[in-house]
């Protein structure tokens, strides 16, 4: 690349990723000057540019049937140095129809618990999933799904860089730690990605539904909010 311009190295790497996560190229405005800065490899790309790339990436994504029937992709939403990242399965129906993870009656409750404990997806906390599109009439996600989406999350994760991991339901946890347990055994276990701990609970419309587990939830949470790397 010796001799090229700053804007043809930029538009030649763009280029290369669009093949690799997509097979085909993406239209993007032109580089100005200071768009130049911002791509300069002496100046590394800010979380809050990281994400905003991803979520145009899921915005456009095709990878799988999943896109033809949403309203709008949800990529998630929260703190750009999170203390924890909370996972679900994937949208329902409000968040399909907002853009925006967790926005209905469980995603209220969820708010709630994470107030208990001190966290607020304002301030300290971000919230996604790991299918960006809502499955029809909330089913879970099918493997192939699960499988097309998860490099989304994967690089969110990583560019976050959480302290810890709020797991909400089975499928969430599975797909995150490799397991095949049941909820009620993995809430007990101590679980982790990538080296970061997973505490694992019910889903919050799983706890709508059911009352009884909310002592249960408040137990994990408790557990969550003990965490060493959350005290440090």
């Amino acid at each position: 690349m010796m001799g090229m311009k700053k804007s043809e190295v930029y538009d030649l790497l763009n280029l290369a990723e669009d093949y690799l996560q997509d097979g085909f190229r993406r239209e993007r405005p032109p580089l100005s000057r200071d768009s130049e800065a911002v791509n300069d490899p002496a100046s590394p790309p800010t979380p809050e540019q990281v994400l905003a790339r991803i979520a145009e990436q899921v915005a456009g994504c095709t990878r799988c049937s999943l896109h033809r029937e949403r309203s709008h992709t949800v990529p998630g939403e929260g703190a750009t140095a999170p203390l924890v990242i909370v996972i679900g399965e994937g949208p329902g129906a409000d968040e399909d129809r907002s853009g925006r993870p967790f926005v209905g009656r469980a995603g209220q409750y969820l708010d709630r618990w994470l107030a208990a404990v001190g966290l607020d997806r304002r301030s300290n906390c971000f919230i996604g999933n790991i299918v960006k599109c809502r499955p029809p009439g909330n089913r879970d996600p099918l493997p192939e799904e699960s499988a097309a989406c998860l490099p989304y999350l994967e690089r969110q994760i990583a560019v976050l860089r959480p302290r810890a991991i709020l797991a909400v339901g089975r499928i969430a946890t599975q797909i995150l730690c490799g397991r095949s347990e049941g909820i009620g055994q993995l809430r007990s276990m101590e679980l982790e990605y990538r080296g970061i701990p997973v505490v694992a609970t019910y889903h919050p419309s799983a706890v709508l539904r059911n009352t009884e587990l909310r002592a249960p939830v408040w137990e994990d949470l408790k557990r969550l909010q003990a965490l060493p790397v959350l005290r440090a």
